[in-house]
């Protein structure tokens, strides 16, 4: 009964999933896994004042992940909470799609930008430990998180990832990198100033890890700059974008000159997500026009 009631007033307040993340809730106030919940023993008191009190902050939009301190990305549970952007189901296709071109090199090596908690850069350090992974992130809300899951995953055995601490669109980015990166991925601030996001984001994901100045792409436009100087000839790049930028992304990179393969993904939606390209083989700038396809591999 007090699930149910909690989905009620969650759906009241607008969350979209109420039933399911009021069962998250009691699960997590109860140390069980989701799937169990039917089987566990009633709330004692006191976990049905933790359970209402958990309700009511989430009934006031603060995000689920916040409450439990933890959110799913692929294969992962990362550690979060204010300062660091919340990763989004979403951007799992870009890190899946990263996993997939780095595993055509033996030991690739695979840069993360505007990593945040890690998500994108420890998904590919689990599922590819061949790979040496470069995660930078510039924000000093979100740093301490990023170290916190690297230090949690290489105790669980996975392959420890590198940490820069920088501003990505910083000129001379990762110089003794250039010419050697295997894959570059980044989830980037894209939204542009003025378009209204829920409260959950307004409130409580970083604003810099949100919007990307008045058209969003004040960040994008120097890493895919930045991008081609790191990446070796036939290296791959996807950058997550605004489903508002379905061709403005991918007309940046086929008129940077120096991208072949340019092509854009949809998310679970069927919205315009992410962009994704190759260096020039011949490693030259060569002007191509706005030539791209729109795929979803």
């Amino acid at each position: 009964m007090a699930v149910l009631r909690a989905a009620r007033v969650l759906a009241e307040a607008g969350v979209e999933a109420a039933r399911a993340e009021a069962e998250l809730l009691a699960a997590y106030v109860l140390e069980v896994p989701r799937g169990r919940l039917a089987l566990a023993d009633g709330f004692t008191p006191a976990q049905r004042d933790r359970y209402a009190a958990l309700v009511a902050r989430r009934a006031d939009r603060e995000p689920l992940q916040h409450l439990t301190g933890r959110a799913a990305f692929r294969h992962l549970e990362l550690a979060v909470g204010p300062g660091v952007f919340v990763p989004r189901p979403e951007t799992e296709l870009l890190a899946g799609w990263g996993v997939e071109q780095a595993a055509r090199v033996a030991t690739p090596l695979v840069v993360d930008l505007c990593s945040g908690s890690g998500a994108i850069a420890l998904a590919v350090a689990q599922e590819l430990p061949s790979a040496r992974v470069v995660a930078v992130e510039g924000s000093p809300g979100a740093l301490p998180w990023l170290r916190r899951n690297v230090a949690e995953r290489a105790a669980a055995g996975d392959r420890p990832i590198e940490v820069v601490a920088a501003d990505v669109t910083t000129p001379d980015l990762l110089a003794e990198l250039a010419g050697r990166v295997d894959v570059l991925l980044c989830n980037p601030p894209y939204v542009p100033a003025e378009v209204a996001v829920p409260p959950e984001v307004a409130r409580h994901d970083p604003a810099n890890a949100v919007f990307g100045g008045p058209d969003g792409l004040a960040v994008i436009r120097p890493v895919v700059a930045r991008a081609a100087v790191l990446l070796r000839p036939g290296g791959a790049l996807g950058v997550e974008h605004d489903d508002s930028h379905g061709r403005v992304v991918p007309e940046l990179l086929a008129a940077d000159g120096r991208y072949a393969d340019v092509a854009d993904h949809p998310d679970l939606a069927g919205r315009p997500r992410f962009a994704t390209a190759s260096r020039r083989a011949d490693g030259q700038h060569r002007f191509t026009g706005a030539a791209w396809q729109t795929g979803s591999s």
